[in-house]
Parts: C-alpha cells; sequence; structure tokens
C-alpha cells in the first residue's frame, strides 16, 4: 500500500488521503506516513546529509534522556529544519579510542594485549603523570638555567613504565567492573585475553623497569619513589568505597611534584613543592572528573563511585574553583621559587585554558570530554615553558 501510494504520486495522480491511510496502516505508523504522502518533494538522500541509524550505536549522546530515533526509518531533513544532532559515523564511535589504535592493526595478535594493558597504544594520559615531574625539575634548576636533561630523560622513561604499571593494575583489581562498561570492556582482563598469572608476570617485569630507573636518583628520591607505591596500587580501589577517587589519583599521579625537585636538591624545598603538588591535585580533580562523565551511566548501574556523579549538574561550578585552585597552587609555588615574569604570563594563559575546558565541556558527549581530557597535554607543556622562561629570564 506504500509502494502504490509513493508510485501514484510520481505518476501525478491525486496525493492519498488521511482516510486511506487510516484504513490501511495501524495507528502507530499513521501521522509519519501521512507526512510523508502529503510532503513538498525532497531528496531521500541529499549529498550533505549524513544519516544516522542507532543500530550502529551510534548516536548524539550515550547518556541521552530523548526517545532515540526508529531504528529502522532513518531521520529526513525537509527544506529549511535544522540538524538538531551531532550525527557520529560508526569510524567516530565515542569510544573507539580505547578499541580502535594503531596497536590494533599494527601489532603481532600475541603482543597486542600487552600493549593494551599498558596504555602503550594511548600515550596521551602519561603526559598527565610527566608534567609535575618536570615542573618541579624545572623550578629546582639553578637561577638562569635550564632543567637538567639527563633527569627529564629518566623521569620522562619512568613516568611511562609507572603509568603503564599503574594501568595494569588498575585492570586487574577492575576485571570484573570493566566487562559492563562500555568505554572499557574489551581491555585485556575483561575480554579473557590475559590471565592472571600472565598479569602478574608483566607487572613484576614492568616494576622491575620502573626501579631500575628509580636507582639512578639520590637515595632520599630513591625512598620518596618508593613510598608512592601504596598510592599506585590503592588507587583502583578508591572507587568501591568513596565518592573522590579522583583526588586519589591526583595524590597519584602528582606525586613527581615532590620527587623532581628532591632529584635535584637531594631534599625537598616544602614552601615550594607543597603548594604544587595541591595544585596538580586539583588540576587532575578538573581533568579527571571531566574524564568520569563518559562512565557514569555505567558507573551508576555496577556502583562504583566518582566525582562525577558526586558533583552531577554541578560539575561546572565545582570544576571552577578547582580550577582556581590549581592556578593559584602553581603561581604560590613559581613565587616561592623565585620565578620571574614569563612564567605568570603563562600562567594566566594556563587559567584560561582550564576555563575553556571547563565551560565548554558537554557533560553527556563522550567525545567533547575525551578531546577536553586530551588538551590537558598542551595545558602541562605551557604550563613547562613557562617555568623554564620564568627561570632563565
Amino acid at each position: 500500500m506504500a509502494a502504490r501510494l509513493l508510485l501514484a504520486r510520481a505518476a501525478g495522480r491525486p496525493r492519498a488521503t488521511p482516510t486511506a491511510l487510516q484504513l490501511a496502516f495501524p495507528s502507530v505508523y499513521r501521522s509519519g506516513i501521512a507526512r510523508l504522502a502529503t510532503s513538498p518533494p525532497f531528496a531521500l538522500y541529499p549529498s550533505t546529509r549524513r544519516v544516522s541509524f542507532t543500530s550502529t550505536g551510534t548516536q548524539r549522546s550515550w547518556f541521552s534522556t530523548g526517545t532515540p530515533p526508529s531504528p529502522s526509518l532513518p531521520h529526513v531533513k525537509q527544506g529549511n529544519e535544522q540538524d538538531k544532532s551531532e550525527v557520529l559515523l560508526p569510524k567516530e564511535d565515542a569510544f573507539s579510542i580505547e578499541k580502535d589504535t594503531w596497536a590494533e592493526r599494527h601489532v603481532p595478535e600475541w603482543m597486542l594485549p600487552y600493549i593494551q594493558i599498558a596504555r602503550i597504544n594511548r600515550p596521551g594520559p602519561t603526559f598527565m603523570l610527566l608534567w609535575p615531574c618536570f615542573w618541579s625539575i624545572a623550578m629546582a634548576a639553578p637561577a638562569g638555567q635550564l632543567p637538567d636533561l639527563k633527569l627529564l630523560a629518566l623521569f620522562g622513561t619512568g613516568s611511562l613504565i609507572m603509568r603503564s604499571a599503574g594501568c595494569t593494575i588498575n585492570d586487574m583489581w577492575d576485571k570484573d567492573f570493566d566487562k559492563q562498561v562500555e568505554r572499557t570492556n574489551k581491555r585485556p582482563m575483561a575480554a579473557g585475553k590475559l590471565t592472571y598469572p600472565q598479569a602478574w608476570g608483566f607487572l613484576a617485569g614492568q616494576l622491575s623497569a620502573g626501579l631500575a630507573v628509580l636507582l639512578q636518583l639520590n637515595w632520599y628520591s630513591v625512598a620518596m619513589g618508593a613510598s608512592s607505591l601504596a598510592l599506585v596500587a590503592s588507587y583502583p580501589t578508591m572507587k568501591r568505597f568513596t565518592y573522590w577517587p579522583q583526588a586519589v589519583l591526583g595524590l597519584t599521579f602528582n606525586y613527581g611534584a615532590l620527587l623532581g625537585w628532591a632529584a635535584v636538591h637531594g631534599s625537598c624545598e616544602w614552601p615550594v613543592v607543597l603548594p604544587l603538588y595541591a595544585g596538580g591535585v586539583a588540576w587532575t580533580l578538573v581533568y579527571d572528573t571531566l574524564y568520569a562523565h563518559q562512565d557514569k551511566k555505567d558507573d551508576i548501574k555496577i556502583g562504583v563511585r566518582s566525582t562525577a556523579l558526586l558533583f552531577g549538574d554541578k560539575t561546572k561550578p565545582v570544576l571552577n574553583f578547582f580550577s582556581a585552585a590549581a592556578i593559584a597552587g602553581f603561581g604560590t609555588a613559581g613565587y616561592m621559587a623565585g620565578l620571574d615574569w614569563p612564567f605568570f604570563v603563562g600562567l594566566t594563559g594556563g587559567a584560561a585554558h582550564l576555563a575553556w575546558q571547563v565551560n565548554t565541556a558537554k557533560l553527556d558527549d563522550p567525545i567533547n570530554l575525551q578531546a577536553r581530557f586530551a588538551s590537558n597535554k598542551w595545558f602541562g607543556a605551557l604550563m613547562f615553558a613557562s617555568v623554564v622562561a620564568g627561570n632563565v629570564v
């Protein structure tokens, strides 16, 4: 019947009437077919229109509360109707960053689970661990001098190793949770590609490599670095007991703010490193709360906690506060370290970047949140350049 109606239209015969439609179709389909039969001519697939099918798993937001479109009939824009959704193609799936990287395409199959559990195929967050170390080393450099390149190389290597070890520990703890979360259900432990004995053996190798790097530093730094393992091991459990796992991650990821200065001087200048450390923790609360909003629907379902759930619709005001706290901590550290005006110019740019991150974040849009999260490597680079410039001038 639907075909006859449309063919009649094409042949110039009278359009079908609502009465005819009522007789031919169930009520659930009438309104849509009536609009189709009586509307002006249009192209089903205009060249400028991308059609999104919900069966591909793509949609405007993973957490949208609106009614999803029918999986069988694509929405067709007519006339001057505004496009109200952001269409994602299948290759732009919100969580493809977890599931389709260079490693999946090029690494031998036997090696792939180890690359994935260590997140070597996703190096971006390594910068969040590395930058506090670099800031501290640069602040500790003698006035007018560049930071020690050997220490930067050691801390860069150590950051890569220890971030990968932390990810291995996290996946071992969270295997059962990861199975239930869209973003993480293809991780090696959750997908059954690695066993616990294999993961333990790999972790032993990672920690041994990390120890080899740590032993290149002075003994004060060795003792301080070894003490951070308690934070590394405990962080994955925090989401089970507290809404503040992001704060524990901040204490863990910014430990280099203490360790970097110790590696240069063999002790800590607490009036400098404590504000730097506190600023780093506040910074982590900003970027990891935005990151956690990707998983909030699944987190509620499986019963884990995060600052994203705690802050809810107050997330942006709270993160603006933590952004200000981060800038205040960094500014205090720079002042106590005797940095000159270029540092404070760069710090102003850093403040603007954090404000942009928070206030342009779309808390129900994983693609947007991934971009805001990833931008923090550039925030860290700006801060490092500012510290170096403020010390050299």
